[in-house]
């Protein structure tokens, strides 16, 4: 009994010191449903982005569409940026957003655009400040492009 006590003794703090703490981040996403739902009173206004492989497209519930081809073979997201800033500025209620991908869309692509939907950093207006962090559509859901 001596023996296993002092193996634990000796044990559990080389495992507490060689144990690996990590933080874990997890992003909330909409995933579609199959059943229908009620038809809601008002139109929601919602931002789709459909991640193709020759470029992004971007789409409102009002109907406007906007292409944003690749530049040097990368997505454009600095154009996506200010694009999703404007439309924000235009409706400041809407919280809702779709990312649309076809099938060999990179992992990577899929996390640029949902960060770049989510929020965005602007210049402060006064000289010497810190950047100004925008809340932009936060409830974001994913699916296959058509």
């Amino acid at each position: 009994m001596t023996t296993f006590l002092n193996l634990m003794v000796v044990l559990v703090p080389f495992l507490l010191i060689t144990a690996v703490f990590s933080r874990i981040t997890i992003i909330e996403l909409s995933l579609p449903t199959t059943e229908g739902g009620a038809a809601s009173v008002a139109p929601i206004y919602r931002v789709e982005v459909v991640v193709r492989e020759g470029g992004l497209e971007i789409l409102d519930t009002s109907g406007k569409v906007a292409t944003l081809p690749k530049v040097d073979d990368r997505y454009d997201f600095a154009g996506l940026r200010e694009h999703v800033i404007a439309l924000k500025q235009s409706h400041p209620d809407g919280e809702d957003a779709s990312v649309l991908l076809e099938p060999e869309i990179e992992y990577d692509h899929l996390i640029q655009v949902m960060d770049t939907l989510r929020s965005a950093e602007v210049p402060a207006e006064a000289a010497g400040q810190p950047p100004v962090r925008l809340a932009l559509f936060s409830d974001v859901a994913i699916g296959d492009a058509p």
